[in-house]
C-alpha cells in the first residue's frame, strides 16, 4: 500500500520556474529594486514579474533588465494608476 505523492506540486513547479527567470534576467540591482517595492506594492511587484516571465517564455527577452530600466516600467505603471480627484464645492 504506497499512497502516490507527487514530488512537487504544480504551482511550486511555476513559483521554482519564475525565481529562475527572475534571477536569470533581472541584475541584481534590479533584483533589490523589485524586492524594495514589493515591501509596499506587493501586487505590482507580482504584475512586473509576471510580465517578464511572460516576455522570457515567448522569447521576446534575451537580455538582462538593468534596475533603470525596472524605474522605468515602475514609474510607467505609476502613471496609469494615478486618479485625478475633481472637488468640487458645493
Amino acid at each position: 500500500m504506497c499512497a502516490y505523492v507527487p514530488s512537487q506540486p504544480p504551482k511550486e513547479e511555476e513559483k521554482q520556474l519564475k525565481l529562475r527567470i527572475i534571477r536569470t534576467f533581472l541584475t541584481p540591482e534590479a533584483r533589490q529594486r523589485l524586492n524594495n517595492v514589493r515591501i509596499v506594492k506587493p501586487e505590482i511587484a507580482e504584475f512586473v514579474e509576471n510580465q517578464i516571465v511572460q516576455l522570457v517564455l515567448s522569447g521576446k527577452l534575451k537580455r538582462q533588465i538593468t534596475e533603470e530600466e525596472i524605474k522605468e516600467i515602475l514609474s510607467n505603471i505609476a502613471e496609469r494608476e494615478r486618479r485625478e480627484f475633481k472637488i468640487r464645492r458645493v
